[in-house]
């Protein structure tokens, strides 16, 4: 589908479902229409390196595979994979008429003012719901298929990428924004191969693992039950990970939040449930993974200045991108090898 099209499928589409008033979340890969009841996520045609949803079979695949991976977590939440057709200029998601021009996948609908983040900025998360999450986690964790064969080095090449964004944010946000991303690159090549050892005894020992893969605030629900849902489809490679880079993610976002006492609390529960960072060495992984989450959101958001559609919104992206070079240097500066 094109960006019109879902426009026009908002306004006078068809659903299978009632609803007043329909709400469009858009990422960068995909649209998100929230109803009253159900939620719909339609995939962009589109193609990167890490992604490919540029024909309509790669999206069904993709969605086919999104309710499987996610009934992992939020077995109840996902439901089912719909048509959206087209039939003389009208548009509906599922229906008997019609040619098939895309596919949504159908979620439930839960209440947004328990999203993680949401709760998080309200000062309205406990250590109660922390250690419930880290239960749920730790649980699936230990419950993952075991990943045998990785590139141990890939975490290394992929914070290493952040140096694609150098030119842009020297442009942009000045020399400062430069020279923390070469500094943090020569640390993080430093880490790694003083630490090569400890990455391959963590896969041999089984501790990389088909994981979420996107664990963060956004991506949970503080219900009584903790949902976690919105896990990394798309590609293999950037969910089958350390579990500790997994949560090392959660407890970065937590640390943004301005809360690292949860943070801590967090990784508490969670290693004494599923020790898997039993070592000071470990210990110096964990702050490695936490920096190398920070470098992601770092070019995540470096990445949406470049494609702003506004002078604020790119100031606003640029602030991000600040934020998580300067959170990416705080970890580093942690790290013994780096000092």
């Amino acid at each position: 589908m094109t960006a019109d099209q879902v426009n026009q499928l908002i306004a006078h589409g068809k659903f299978p479902e009632f609803a007043n008033r329909r709400e469009l979340i858009e990422t960068h890969i995909s649209w998100v229409i929230i109803g009253t009841a159900f939620v719909f996520k339609i995939k962009k045609p589109m193609y990167y390196s890490f992604l490919d949803f540029s024909t309509l079979e790669k999206r069904k695949y993709f969605c086919e595979r999104e309710i499987e991976l996610n009934k992992r977590l939020a077995p109840d939440w996902y439901l089912d994979v719909l048509p959206v057709k087209e039939n003389n200029g009208s548009f509906s998601i599922g229906g008997e008429k019609g040619s098939v021009i895309d596919y949504a996948v159908r979620m439930k609908k839960l209440d947004q003012a328990k999203q993680m983040d949401v709760l998080l900025r309200k000062n309205k998360v406990t250590a109660s719901d922390i250690r419930a999450l880290a239960k749920i986690i730790a649980d699936f964790h230990r419950q993952a298929v075991i990943i045998s064969e990785k590139d141990y080095l890939d975490v290394q090449k992929k914070f290493n990428a952040l140096l694609e964004e150098a030119d842009f944010l020297r442009e942009r946000s000045g020399t400062l924004a430069d020279d923390l991303i070469r500094r943090s690159v020569e640390q993080s090549d430093i880490f790694i191969n003083a630490h090569r050892g400890l990455l391959i005894a963590r896969l041999n020992s089984g501790l990389f693992r088909d994981c979420h893969g996107d664990l963060h605030a956004r991506n949970i629900f503080l219900l009584p039950d903790p949902v976690i849902f919105d896990c990394i489809e798309f590609s293999d490679e950037y969910r089958q990970i350390d579990v500790l880079n997994e949560v090392a993610f959660l407890c970065m976002d937590l640390d943004a939040f301005g809360r690292p006492d949860l943070s801590d609390q967090f990784i508490s529960y969670y290693n004494g449930l599923f020790p898997t960072m039993k070592t000071a060495e470990e210990r110096q992984l964990f702050i490695y993974y936490k920096s190398y989450r920070a470098n992601v959101r770092a070019k995540v958001n470096s990445l949406r200045a470049r494609g702003a559609a506004s002078d604020s919104q790119k100031a606003l992206a640029l602030a991000e991108t600040d934020k998580y070079l300067r959170l990416m240097m705080g970890y580093l500066s942690k790290l013994v090898t780096s000092g």
